[in-house]
């Protein structure tokens, strides 16, 4: 037995294909008498094609124009604490002792220096806006809880914000890394929180749909719910990067990408930003003096 359904599909295919003939005609005029019509016309009006989605457009930047501006200093953190001596000269590299990070923050606080956020950072290399006096950014990888104890107090002493980028993997699994809930109230306190992929992937290895799904989709909305905001820049782990893999980024809508110290594509500079690692073994001086010339 044919349902309602059914007789609505037919009718509408039949009203579409023979709406003059006289039989369509006096089903019609029936129909329209017992209040049925309408109720075909609109259930008909469900079966048509739904508008497929924009694709997403990349919006062509001024690449020249973008790599003549002065780059901005920005400085990049890993792990805030005490050497050990199973650290290795290398690891030292990534490892800022307490004393050191405060002393630090201390000097670019007393040189005048003032921290900027990756969204006047894009304003400023895309359209040339300006930025405060001796501009810095401060930015934190891999989601150290060293990061929210220490590197975070020690900043609100003197106003300044940074950027954290987070590998979501870790998030309230390890004690020595941060929670959702730590992650959270840095992004409320008004610093940005930004994507390190899902479990520190090297950047140049990814390759497949599900790669990307992986180290870039799914962390993304994962930071995403946590924060309530959006997540638009990203940092490779261990600084790696390569030109092919420079779309991916572009696809998914995110306006910087950070890098470690290699020069910058000039065919991508925005995805290619450059940072430098304060290294524990530098004095202030050595400091600012890195801060000036790496730039």
């Amino acid at each position: 037995m044919l349902t309602f359904n059914d007789l609505v599909i037919l009718f509408y295919f039949n009203f579409a294909v023979n709406k003059h003939s006289p039989l369509m005609s006096k089903l019609t005029s029936t129909l329209a008498a017992l209040g049925l019509f309408a109720t075909i016309t609109c259930q008909a009006k469900t079966i048509e094609s739904p508008t497929p989605p924009l694709p997403f457009v990349v919006i062509p930047q001024n690449n020249a124009a973008i790599m003549g501006r002065k780059q901005v200093p920005i400085l990049c953190y890993h792990q805030i604490r005490d050497w050990k001596s199973t650290d290795s000269k290398v690891s030292k590299d990534y490892i800022i002792p307490p004393a050191a990070f405060r002393s630090h923050m201390k000097i670019l606080a007393q040189q005048g220096y003032h921290t900027i956020l990756p969204d006047q950072l894009y304003d400023y290399l895309t359209k040339g806006t300006p930025l405060p006096s001796k501009p810095i950014m401060l930015t934190f990888d891999d989601t150290d809880k060293d990061q929210f104890d220490i590197a975070r107090p020690e900043m609100k002493k003197y106003g300044f914000k940074g950027v954290f980028f987070i590998m979501t993997v870790s998030i309230g699994k390890v004690k020595h890394y941060m929670s959702s809930e730590q992650i959270k109230q840095l992004s409320d306190e008004g610093n940005v929180i930004a994507s390190h992929t899902w479990n520190h992937s090297n950047f140049k290895k990814l390759s497949t749909a599900k790669d990307w799904e992986i180290q870039l989709d799914k962390p993304t909305k994962k930071l995403e719910e946590i924060t309530g905001k959006p997540v638009k820049y990203f940092a490779f782990p261990f600084g790696v990067w390569n030109e092919a893999n420079l779309p991916q980024l572009h696809k998914r809508g995110f306006k910087l990408a950070f890098q470690l110290a290699e020069k910058r594509d000039a065919n991508d500079p925005l995805m290619t930003v450059r940072r430098i690692l304060d290294s524990g073994y530098w004095s202030d001086k050595a400091l600012l003096n890195s801060i000036e010339h790496s730039f």
